[in-house]
């Protein structure tokens, strides 16, 4: 797991990296901790950059990357989870279509076309490879190609390496032909998961995380009309992590566990022994570090540790484009 015990690395700190879309920085932490010198971070959402500086770094800047991408400056390397939504099946699929969401990749390559950007990572749900056909993922991998760059791609099961949850995820390496000798890239390898969602409980948990009476047939229920779902709570490896679930979804969808003991210590007859999550098991879920500090509401630390990239994921993947990049680049 990582935790707060985990530094930046011994290495000499290095590769300029600018981070985009950065959410509360689990793509910065993984790439910081192998060696990586975050030198600019970007996001639109205040609360996402508000949490970044109380537990990351100072150096975000908070604003449309549209205006924004005037004061990037020089870089080797660019990362960015670039936004899901117009891709994910829990959206409307709009694609480039979407005129606010799904055309930022097309920001993404104007940057790295005007730095020459050594080093492009990108991450985005699983269904871009299959958005409408497969079309979509072809555009993007062509754009890269068309300015240079050898691509390399892998779904990441968050699962795979060490936190038990379910979260698979796209990402793109893409390297600078003029800068490299090209060998495949490897990624890392699987580990094995030694940790169970229960494991990482919180010992004390509110009353007000546990199901009330009225509202439990509901989150139990197994929809309606064309779509039944069987829910399930007490999952040893939990369901993917969603940007909503502070809105109490069903137990099919989102993730609930029974607890005895804080049951019968906080709750009264009119809740049952079903709570959700805490955003503090949500950061466990994610490998977000022990000393992370809450700065912001329960709802917006759910919608931030939803829609974060997962940092056990991007660490193992960091450690292997840092081995690469000192071997391979010209």
């Amino acid at each position: 797991m990582v935790n707060s015990t985990l530094t930046i690395s011994s290495k000499k700190i290095k590769y300029r990296t600018v981070s985009l879309f950065s959410g509360i920085g689990g793509f910065d932490l993984g790439f910081m901790y192998a060696g990586f010198n975050i030198i600019w971070a970007n996001d639109f959402d205040k609360y996402a950059c508000q949490t970044y500086k109380a537990n990351v770094s100072k150096n975000i800047v908070c604003g449309d990357i549209r205006i924004e991408k005037e004061n990037i400056p020089a870089h080797d390397v660019l990362i960015g989870g670039f936004p899901c939504q117009p891709f994910s099946t829990l959206g409307k699929l709009e694609g480039f279509n979407d005129e606010e969401r799904g055309t930022l990749f097309f920001e993404i390559k104007e940057i790295i076309r005007k730095h020459k950007t050594k080093v492009v990572v990108l991450e985005n749900v699983k269904n871009i490879m299959n958005h409408d056909s497969g079309k979509t993922f072809k555009k993007i991998i062509h754009e890269l190609e068309s300015l240079g760059y050898v691509c390399f791609h892998h779904v990441f099961n968050s699962a795979d390496y060490g936190v038990p949850q379910r979260r698979n995820r796209c990402y793109i390496v893409a390297f600078l032909g003029e800068y490299f000798n090209t060998p495949d890239f490897e990624f890392p390898v699987k580990q094995k998961l030694t940790v169970t969602t229960q494991d990482l409980l919180d010992e004390e948990v509110e009353a007000k995380y546990f199901l009330s009476k009225k509202i439990v047939g509901t989150i139990m229920g197994k929809g309606t009309k064309n779509y039944i779902v069987e829910p399930t709570i007490d999952l040893s490896i939990s369901k993917t992590l969603t940007a909503t679930m502070a809105k109490m979804h069903r137990a099919s969808q989102d993730n609930y566990v029974t607890d005895q003991k804080n049951y019968e210590k906080y709750c009264g007859e009119d809740r049952v022994n079903i709570r959700k999550l805490t955003p503090n098991e949500c950061r466990k879920l994610q490998g977000f570090p022990s000393d992370w500090i809450q700065v912001v509401s329960d709802c917006q630390a759910y919608k931030q540790f939803g829609n974060a990239v997962t940092v056990n994921v991007s660490y193992a993947l960091a450690k292997e484009l840092f081995k690469y990049i000192e071997v391979n680049l010209k």
